[in-house]
Order: structure tokens, then C-alpha cells, then sequence
């Protein structure tokens, strides 16, 4: 039988357009990132926790935030590393072979911070293999995200490219919720000297389970179509990253892009892990509702995301962006006075609007977005520089930032407002100034491949 040129298939011939295979492809992209958030932000959350008080003890404890929130930071100096890498890999070699590597490392790399010995009991050692462990689970993210989301958008149909793109997104808010879940209910089941001294260590022990769950799905999947049509016409980039920085259009982007994404990080980094710190350590508040509100958040982000993504598709992505960058500034201004009312219920609410109501119209239609800056010669490398290289101010440091400048203000929100203020029209400006004739809408070398 004379199979259709027009339809993509494996080496078995496959339909890689059938619903079951795209199904296969958006589910483990899906669980792949799951993973690789949920491995990520369980140090976000330990290090307003456990870390600071465990590994770097001080006479002050905002020093020991500080130093806590500095090594998360670390991990997004070293994403760029992992994106530079694991892109340049991926736009050679494939995106399915590259995602598998990412895997294997942040889920060794976070089960071995569960066995780290505290300062108490190794002394410096503990926060320097600590350190080490976090730039690798830096490194393994750098190369993850950019990846999953390309398998997403270069498999999907004609006209839903955002909406395919958001669905490795929604891992974001299931990896949240899984992080902050444990934490939350071992806090509760446990008493709080069992907890510290040993119950958050089950947290990071249970990525084994999760990473072994995430390959066996991720190795039942094709490459994309997008890079098997690149291959077979030897189209293929002998130095991605050189290519995209000599091209005027796709530098214009890569700066742009980054800019753009100045306030998403802001907005994500504060609600999901400044907040904690600061309703517990500033305001005084238990520490086991705010974390239930950050997953009651994520739960609103889940639902949520894909119906940014369709939105995407619909208005473009860069609108649906644009308008989440000024959302992002007015969930600023309602949620940070919510908290400082020291209401439990207020500051629930808070939470749930900023983070879990608000942040998905930058988050759902970002993968797509971001894709459509570069060709797919170089576009793993390209969506994987402006998103980790980003992630250095736009996220690593916001903690940092704020908890700065919430000292410099005597306890004061307004400087954190401004912060805010400012990063979203820088956001909202370089989002704008994104030109349509230069953006990469549909994949070059399309689908056209042949068995």
C-alpha cells in the first residue's frame, strides 16, 4: 500500500499525527518535566526552610536566608551552562536523546541532596557538596526545559502550537504542587524535630520513583518531525549557537526574548518561594498553610495554562503574553497587601490570585512564544538561552532581591512594588517590540518527511 508523503512517519512507518502518538508525545512530556520541577522547587522550598538554619547557620537569620536563597540562586547561574550544552546537543543529535540525559541527572542529583550530612555534622563540606549538587540540578533544568517544550510545539497540528507548547508548562504546576505537597503533609504528620532532622529528606528520596516513571515513558517516544525533516534534508547546524548570534534577526530575538521574560520569572520566583519565607519568617505566620496555599495555587495553574495556551492560538502568543505581563504587576499590588494583613485566609487568597490565577497568561502561551523566535536549526539552543540566561535575574535572584530589598525598607513593601513596577514594563516593552515579520511560525522544513 502507497503510504501518504504529506504524513509523517517513524522507521516503522507510524503516523506520527495519530491521536495515540500525540497523546504519547504530550504525556511524557508532561511527566518529564513533572520531574524535573518537582526536583527543582523542592530546594526552593527547603531553602527557606531547612536549608538555611541546616546547612548555613548564623547568629542572624535573615544572614542565613540570605546565604540559603543564594545557593538557589546558583542553580539558575548554571541552567544557562545546561541550556548552552544540552541545546547545542539537541540541535545536533535529537531532542529525545538529549531529554533523557537531562532526566538522569537532576534525579540522581536530588536524591544524593537527601543524603547530604548537615553542617553540625561535616561542617563546610555539607553547603559545598550541597552547592555542587544544586549546579547539576541547574544544568539538568537548562537542558530540560527547552527540549520538552520543542517536543510539545514541533509535533503539534497546524494552529495549535500554543496550546501543544502549554502542556509541558502544566509539569510547572504539578511539580509544584507534588513539592510543596510532601513538604506540607509530612510537616503536618510529622513533629517538627522529626521533620528537621530527618522527614525532609523523604522528599528528595521520592525522585527516584518519579525519574524511573519518566523514562520508561520518555523512551516510548519518536523524535519530532520537525528535526527528522531537518536531518533528512542535511539541514542540520554544525554550531547552533554560532548561528543564531551572526543572524541580526534571531540576536534581535534572543535579546528581546530575554527581556521579555524579565517579569514571569519575578512574578513565579516570588509567589512560589519568596512567599513562603517571608509569611513565615517575617510575618510570623504557620508555616503549614502558606504552603497549602501555594498548592491550592498550582492547582489554578494547572487548569489554567492550557486554557492560556488555547488563547495563544486564538489572539497569538505574543498578545496573550503581553497582556500577563501587566497582570503580573496588578497581582503584585492586590497580593502582597493581602499577606501583610497576617490573615491566613487573606493571604491563601493572595497567593491563589497572583500565582495561580494571573501568572498562567504569561506562563501557557511562553513556550510557543519563545519557539517562534528561532528556526529549528537552532531553535533548541535559542529557547533554551532565553529562558535559562534569563533565569539568572529574572529568577534565581528574586528571592535574593527581595528579601534585600524587603530589609532596606524596614519590613516595608514598597520597594518589592516597585521592583515590580519596573520589571514588568521591561517585560511588557521587549514582549511589544517583538517584531511579527521576524518571528518563526510555522517549522521550514514542515512535515515533508517521506519512508
Amino acid at each position: 500500500m502507497t503510504q501518504n508523503p504529506a504524513v509523517d512517519r517513524d522507521d516503522q512507518g507510524t503516523d506520527l499525527h495519530d491521536p495515540k502518538e500525540l497523546r504519547k508525545v504530550l504525556s511524557s512530556t508532561l511527566v518529564g518535566t513533572t520531574v524535573e520541577w518537582y526536583d527543582f522547587f523542592l530546594y526552593g522550598v527547603a531553602a527557606g526552610i531547612i536549608f538555611n538554619k541546616q546547612f548555613f547557620p548564623s547568629e542572624d537569620p535573615v544572614v542565613g536566608t540570605l546565604l540559603s536563597f543564594l545557593t538557589f540562586a546558583l542553580g539558575f547561574v548554571a541552567r544557562p551552562i545546561g541550556g548552552l550544552i544540552f541545546g547545542h546537543v539537541g540541535d545536533r543529535i535529537g531532542r529525545k536523546k538529549t531529554l533523557v540525559m537531562t532526566m538522569i541527572i537532576m534525579g540522581v542529583a536530588t536524591f544524593l541532596m537527601g543524603c547530604l550530612p548537615t553542617y553540625d555534622q561535616i561542617g563546610t563540606l555539607a553547603p559545598i557538596l550541597l552547592v555542587v549538587l544544586r549546579l547539576l540540578q541547574g544544568i539538568a533544568i537548562g537542558g530540560e526545559w527547552g527540549g520538552a517544550v520543542l517536543m510539545s510545539v514541533e509535533y503539534a497540528p497546524a494552529g495549535k502550537r500554543s496550546l501543544f507548547g502549554s502542556v509541558p508548562q502544566m509539569g510547572l504546576a504539578v511539580g509544584l504542587t507534588l513539592g510543596t505537597g510532601v513538604f506540607a503533609l509530612l510537616g503536618a504528620v510529622m513533629s517538627d524535630a522529626a521533620f528537621n532532622s530527618w522527614g525532609w529528606r523523604i522528599t528528595f528520596w521520592l525522585s527516584i520513583v518519579l525519574v524511573v516513571v519518566g523514562l520508561v515513558i520518555r523512551l516510548r517516544v519518536f523524535e519530532t518531525p520537525a528535526f527528522r525533516a531537518l536531518t533528512q534534508a542535511e539541514e542540520r547546524s554544525s554550531l547552533p549557537a554560532k548561528e543564531m548570534v551572526s543572524d541580526p534577526v534571531t540576536r534581535r530575538n534572543l535579546l528581546l526574548g530575554m527581556g521579555a521574560r524579565w517579569v514571569e520569572g519575578v512574578a513565579f520566583n516570588t509567589w512560589a518561594v519568596f512567599s513562603i519565607a517571608y509569611a513565615s519568617d517575617t510575618l510570623g505566620m504557620e508555616r503549614t498553610p502558606i504552603l497549602l496555599g501555594v498548592m491550592a495555587a498550582a492547582v489554578f495553574l494547572l487548569v489554567l495554562i492550557p486554557v492560556a495556551g488555547a488563547l495563544g492560538d486564538r489572539y497569538t502568543p505574543r498578545l496573550v503574553y503581553a497582556a500577563g505581563c501587566v497582570f503580573a504587576v496588578v497581582a503584585a499590588l492586590i497580593a502582597f497587601p493581602m499577606l501583610g494583613t497576617e490573615s491566613q485566609v487573606l493571604a491563601i487568597i493572595g497567593i491563589v490570585l497572583a500565582l495561580g490565577v494571573l501568572y498562567p497568561f504569561m506562563y501557557g502561551p511562553e513556550a510557543a512564544f519563545f519557539a517562534g523566535l528561532f528556526p529549528v536549526s537552532n531553535r533548541y539552543t535559542g529557547i533554551s538561552t532565553v529562558y535559562q540566561f534569563s533565569g539568572i535575574f529574572a529568577s534565581g535572584l528574586t528571592p535574593l532581591v527581595l528579601t534585600w530589598l524587603l530589609d532596606q525598607a524596614g519590613g516595608g513593601l514598597q520597594y518589592i512594588l516597585g521592583y515590580f513596577v519596573l520589571t514588568g514594563a521591561v517585560s511588557l516593552a521587549c514582549t511589544l517590540a517583538i517584531r511579527k515579520r521576524d518571528q518563526f511560525e510555522e517549522d521550514e522544513v514542515r512535515t515533508e518527511v517521506r519512508v
